[in-house]
C-alpha cells in the first residue's frame, strides 16, 4: 500500500505542468513548463535550419545539401499523395508540424518532458488544424458552397455536420495526447520502479517507435481532413 502511494505521488509530480514563470502583463500569465519546451524546440530547430540551409548550391552541391533535398522532396512527396494537387499548398504546414512533433514527441531522450502530454499543447495543434480543414474548404467552395456542403446529402444532416467540427479537432487532440501520456506514465514507472538497464529497451519503443507513430497519425488525419474538405 505504502509503495503504491509512493509510486502515485511521484507520477502526479511528473505529471503537474508546473508554472515555471509569470509575465506580469494582466495580473500575470502563468507560463509552464510545456510552454517553456516547446520554446526551446522552436529555438533549436530554428538554428538547425538556418545552419543546414546555408551555402545552398545550384550546381555540385555537397552531401549534406543532397541529404537536406532529399529528406524534404521525401516528406513533400509522402503528403503530396495523399492531399493531391489542390492541396499542394497545404504541404508546408504539414511537413512544419510533423518535424515538431516528431521533435517533442521524442525529447524525453533528452530528461525533458514531452510538450505534447499537456493537454493545453494537443488541443492548440488540434485547433490550428480544424482552422486549417475550414478553410481550405471555404477557399475552395466559397461561403455559400461551405454551407451547401454542410447540408449534404440533405439539409436535415446539417446539425451533425457543424458537429463534426467539434468532434475532429476534439478526436485528433485527445489520441494524440492520451497515447504521449500513457507513454510517459509507463516510461516513468519502468524507470521507478527498475532504474537501471530494462528502461533502455523499453525507451526504444515508446520514447521513439511510439512517439514517431503518433506524429504520424496526427499529420495523415489531417492531411486527409484537408483532401476530404477540398474534394
Amino acid at each position: 500500500m505504502f509503495i503504491t502511494e509512493h509510486l502515485s505521488e511521484e507520477l502526479l509530480e511528473m505529471l503537474n505542468c508546473e508554472t515555471v514563470f509569470t509575465i506580469p502583463v494582466l495580473g500575470g500569465i502563468g507560463v509552464s513548463e510545456s510552454t517553456v519546451i516547446t520554446w526551446f524546440i522552436i529555438a533549436a530547430l530554428t538554428i538547425i535550419s538556418i545552419a543546414l540551409t546555408r551555402n545552398l548550391v545550384v550546381e555540385n552541391p555537397g552531401k549534406r545539401q543532397l541529404a537536406i533535398e532529399f529528406a524534404v522532396e521525401w516528406l513533400y512527396s509522402f503528403f503530396d499523395d495523399i492531399i493531391g494537387e489542390h492541396g499542394r499548398k497545404y504541404i508546408p504546414y504539414l511537413m512544419t508540424v510533423i518535424i515538431y512533433l516528431g521533435t517533442a514527441n521524442t525529447i524525453g531522450l533528452l530528461g525533458m518532458k514531452p510538450p505534447t502530454k499537456d493537454l493545453s499543447v494537443t488541443l492548440g495543434l488540434a485547433i490550428m488544424s480544424i482552422v486549417l480543414i475550414e478553410s481550405a474548404t471555404i477557399s475552395k467552395s466559397g461561403v455559400k458552397g461551405y454551407f451547401k456542403k454542410k447540408a449534404e446529402p440533405i439539409a436535415i444532416v446539417a446539425p451533425i455536420n457543424f458537429l463534426e467540427i467539434l468532434i475532429r479537432p476534439l478526436s485528433l487532440c485527445m489520441r494524440l495526447f492520451g497515447n504521449i501520456l500513457g507513454a510517459f506514465v509507463v516510461m516513468e514507472l519502468i524507470k521507478i520502479i527498475i532504474p537501471v538497464g530494462v528502461p533502455v529497451a523499453f525507451s526504444l519503443y515508446f520514447d521513439i517507435f511510439d512517439a514517431l507513430i503518433q506524429a504520424y497519425v496526427f499529420v495523415f488525419l489531417t492531411s486527409l481532413f484537408i483532401k476530404e474538405a477540398i474534394e
